[in-house]
């Protein structure tokens, strides 16, 4: 077991436990492709070239997505300990794996909405199963709106007449990705895993196989044959929203990372449940037609459907010792 240095006055402990939530941020295929390196007055967030998944995500945008979500995690910690948190994004004096930089602005004064967020952090999860006939309540929906703006994205949701050029889009993308033979294989690697892992996604947390009369196709996680149970039908009409950049960059993956989850965790606080869509974003072609139809203008990020649904367990984490880095970073590309 790795022994915690103390950094902002905060112990060892208390690193430990911000730590911990860090890394309990969501993940394509749960790969959780973050480590950090803390020093007395600096944490470090590094990507983990080691957990790349160059089939589905070849420019590591999602990687850095989730990195910004881990990041956000840290943020909520930090200041739930009275630390006010201070990032600096893509410094330039760092390695080539570092994604930011968080330093002690002083004390922190959390707002009580914030506070709310910490508590959702051990909550929030993707749901991967039915929603219930519930819909969002607009108040929920413009709360989920300001957290992404909070975080400098844009939010959109998914008004009905796009919904049928949007299922066109999911299902194509989808296609595309499991007609191409290193990205089944990649999947394969990560999902239907035994109970006792620490990554990637356990079989008993798959989810229902997903079938050809479901309009929006969800990923398959069973990694097998098995056919789902009567009366597990998915929802025909859930909320769909997308989650936007003003620009196409690396920093802009990173903040669009802390709105998804700042976002995310909203909706956690209110009750709701949320997985994301990620194919039609994953597949060039696709995320291409979205941005137009979208108008144009913005860079989609994450697809999301959010709804209301029975409670269902968390995919699995890795320890907080096993997320730190002790010495040199090495010089790989992130």
């Amino acid at each position: 077991m790795r022994t915690f240095p103390a950094a902002f006055g905060l112990t060892s402990g208390q690193l430990e436990q911000a730590i911990r939530l860090a890394g309990m941020a969501p993940s394509l295929h749960n790969s959780q492709p973050w480590r950090f390196r803390i020093l007395p007055h600096l944490i470090e967030l590094h990507a983990d070239p080691g957990r790349r998944l160059p089939a589905a995500d070849p420019e590591d945008r999602e990687l850095r997505l989730a990195c910004g979500a881990a990041l956000f995690n840290l943020r909520l910690a930090l200041e739930h300990a009275d630390i006010r948190p201070v990032v600096s994004l893509l410094p330039h004096l760092g390695a080539s794996t570092a994604l930011a930089e968080v330093r002690s602005g002083g004390r922190a004064h959390p707002r009580p909405e914030d506070t709310q967020l910490y508590e959702a952090i051990t909550e929030r999860h993707s749901h991967r199963n039915p929603f219930r006939d519930t819909p969002v309540s607009i108040e929920n929906r413009h709360l989920l709106v300001n957290a992404a703006h909070e975080e400098h994205a844009l939010l959109r949701e998914v008004q009905a007449g796009e919904r049928g050029a949007l299922e066109g889009l999911v299902h194509r993308a989808n296609r595309a990705q499991m007609a191409n033979a290193r990205f089944r294989e990649e999947l394969a690697a990560w999902v239907g895993r035994a109970d006792d892992t620490t990554e990637g996604v356990p079989a008993s947390l798959a989810g229902p196989k997903p079938e050809p009369q479901d309009q929006w196709v969800h990923r398959d996680f069973t990694a097998g044959p098995t056919s789902r149970s009567p009366g597990t039908e998915f929802e025909s009409h859930p909320l769909l929203v997308v989650l936007c950049s003003q620009h196409d960059s690396r920093e802009a993956d990173l903040r669009a990372g802390q709105a998804l989850q700042r976002l995310w965790l909203t909706a956690t606080a209110r009750g709701l449940v949320a997985s994301m869509l990620s194919q039609v974003i994953e597949v060039p072609e696709t995320c291409e037609e979205l941005r137009r139809l979208l108008g144009g203008s913005v860079t989609p990020q994450a697809l999301l459907r959010i709804g209301h649904g029975a409670p269902s367990a968390a995919t699995p984490r890795r320890d907080a010792g096993d997320m730190l880095v002790n010495g040199a970073i090495e010089a790989s590309e992130p």
